[in-house]
């Protein structure tokens, strides 16, 4: 048994909306999973400690919106390790929207079937930098039938990617494949919005609804956002998860977050990258969200980690995502960075910064004792 003590913790987040910060200052990680927290955690013979040396330990930070080709490339951008970069932001699991980039992209029911097992099927197997890679978001094309979604679901595949990025678009049409998709378990994405890319289409609320899908994706615009109207009616009509994108308008973020507070929806809000996009590679897009909302509308930032965590592990049936016993050893020691005004994580996000990250752990195993992308900490944690 492979075992880690983490000792002088500051601050630790739950990753849980409803009680998002734990009382403890020590946590033990054995065989890749969590062991114990607190006191329990005490104990002497271990293979491993590391001193948070006063700073904050969180949940691995998950991108629930993330375009994926193949390896760790994408042609949308010509960029090469761009995963294993958001891995250095914090970003322990990123959940495909849809491999859309692929040039020469298949649109027929055999290709789009190929595309979404076989980006599943090697995600499972190839993990960048340690990410986890939930790939292999199925692309809704006309001439889809419902054996089509029993075949990929056996093969692995867990997602439909984002409503209108194919040529099923109109709700009527999508509405009978959101629910042959979620007879077989996966969980549905619907793009909001202004379009994004050519082919792609705009989303009213209206749409999300009579879809049916479980997700309303980037509903601060993916670029460009629906209008208020709009964004009020997905988090007051609806029970879809609200997601608020880096890569769309910051405006609409600050609105969307403030609107699930007051409506008391905080548990079905989600953040995610929606990159590589023509907005760029964005490595610490997740950081810079849970900053935002933070900092422009007021939202408790150990409530807006949760959002970053584990209600999107929740949405996607995902064991990650939170700390308690038995949950996979997916973590992340950060603290406010130097030169912040901020005197540790909370009140750096408040401030509007985005924390400095040190150690980062994934199924218990450290994948980096230094963040390269991240300026240096206040209280940088190390492993002895």
């Amino acid at each position: 048994m492979a075992t880690t003590k983490i000792i002088n913790i500051g601050l630790m987040l739950s990753g849980d909306v409803e009680a998002p910060i734990i009382d403890a200052d020590t946590l033990l990680v054995e065989d890749g999973v969590i062991k114990a927290v607190g006191a329990e955690a005490n104990v002497s013979d271990v293979d491993k400690v590391i001193d948070a040396c006063g700073s904050a330990l969180t949940p691995g930070l998950m991108d629930s919106h993330c375009h994926p080709v193949l390896g760790d490339y994408t042609p949308r951008q010509n960029q090469v390790g761009f995963l294993e970069s958001a891995v250095h932001g914090g970003v322990t699991t990123s959940i495909s929207a849809g491999e859309v980039h692929l040039p020469g992209r298949p649109k027929d029911p055999a290709g789009v079937k190929a595309l979404a097992i076989l980006a599943a099927k090697s995600f499972s197997a190839f993990r960048p930098g340690g990410m986890k890679v939930i790939g292999g978001s199925v692309i809704l094309e006309h001439g889809l039938v419902e054996a089509d979604f029993e075949e990929m679901a056996l093969n692995g595949v867990k997602t439909v990617a984002e409503i209108g990025l194919g040529s099923v678009k109109s709700p009527e049409d999508a509405s009978v494949m959101v629910k042959w998709a979620k007879k077989n378990g996966m969980v549905t994405l619907m793009h909001m919005g202004g379009t994004s890319i050519p082919g792609s289409s705009t989303v009213t609320a209206e749409m999300v609804i009579k879809a049916g899908a479980d997700v309303a994706c980037h509903i601060n615009g993916g670029p460009t956002a629906a209008s208020i109207e709009d964004v009020t009616a997905i988090i007051r009509q609806s029970d879809a998860m609200i997601e608020i994108c880096h890569c769309g308008n910051p405006k609409m973020a600050a609105y969307a977050a403030r609107e699930a507070i007051n409506a008391g929806m905080s548990h079905r809000v989600m953040i995610g990258n929606d990159a590589p996009s023509g907005t760029g590679v964005v490595s610490l897009g997740i950081q810079r969200v849970i900053a935002h909302v933070s900092s422009l509308a007021d939202v408790d930032p150990a409530v807006a980690t949760a959002w970053a965590t584990g209600n999107t592990a929740r949405c996607h049936s995902l064991p990650q995502g939170t700390i308690k016993v038995g949950a996979p050893a997916d973590l992340l020691l950060c603290d406010a960075p130097m030169g912040s005004v901020g005197s540790d994580l909370l009140s750096a996000y408040t401030a509007g910064d985005t924390p400095g990250v040190s150690v980062i752990m994934i199924d218990g195993n450290v994948v980096a004792a230094k963040s390269r992308n991240t300026p240096p900490p206040k209280r940088a944690a190390k492993v002895l």
